[in-house]
């Protein structure tokens, strides 16, 4: 059975970094939508190209060519044993979709962690954020003036202004909770303190997630006919 998880929370909540830091302890890909756009774009793949086109007319991706691009890349073999999920789901529609993928594959059920922030931390965080012009790749104050994975400089975002993350924390929550909420009935949802410094919040993340893979074992074994009843 695989190791099937989904990162959720806010800008600023650090899940991108959680996100790839727990992939590489476990062996798993982390898959960002992000990084998925800017790859297929560059192998010019058509419906990322598709995606592309939207992008450059000031147009949000639709939902339907984004599952398009996710279900492709967990068609990919190194996804078998379990993938580490960024950026994705954004909507419920979206999330109902990634559910039909999930059933599709047969190798296990999703966990699902929200990385919970105060919003003041989030608005600290996200002013003093910076953005690799040349990967994209985000860091903070103290990660020095060039970017560790390629060397590219770093300059602050233009939506990183501290009025302009109020309100893009404004309509985060308000997308978002929908999809916190059609996940919060689940057993294998869980929350953990992302104000916490980040190898405790990755610590906290590993314990997280292992009880929550536990709690998928232990139904099975409940389940009438299985070998543990």
């Amino acid at each position: 059975m695989g190791l099937n998880v989904i990162m959720l929370g806010a800008p600023g909540a650090g899940k991108g970094t959680q996100a790839e830091r727990f992939a590489q302890r476990r062996g798993l890909p982390k898959i960002s939508t992000g990084d998925m756009l800017r790859q297929g774009i560059k192998d010019k793949l058509p419906v990322a190209l598709v995606a592309k086109a939207k992008m450059d007319r000031g147009e949000l991706v639709d939902d339907e060519t984004m599952v398009t691009i996710v279900w492709e890349r967990l068609a990919r073999p190194d996804t078998n044993a379990g993938f580490v999920l960024d950026g994705f789901p954004r909507t419920v529609r979206q999330a109902r979709s990634l559910d039909a993928i999930i059933d599709e594959r047969g190798n296990g059920p999703l966990v699902i962690v929200d990385i919970v922030v105060p919003e003041a931390e989030l608005v600290r965080r996200l002013a003093g954020r910076r953005i690799c012009t040349r990967c994209g790749h985000n860091a903070g104050p103290a990660d020095g003036t060039t970017c560790r994975l390629c060397g590219g400089a770093f300059e602050q975002r233009a939506d990183d202004s501290e009025q302009v993350v109020i309100e893009r924390l404004k309509v985060y929550h308000r997308a978002t909770e929908p999809l916190v909420d059609y996940y919060r009935a689940r057993p294998t949802f869980r929350t953990v303190d992302g104000a916490q410094p980040a190898d405790r919040v990755a610590r906290e993340l590993d314990a997280t997630i292992d009880d929550a893979a536990g709690e998928i074992a232990r139904a099975a074994l409940r389940a009438p006919g299985s070998a543990g009843r």
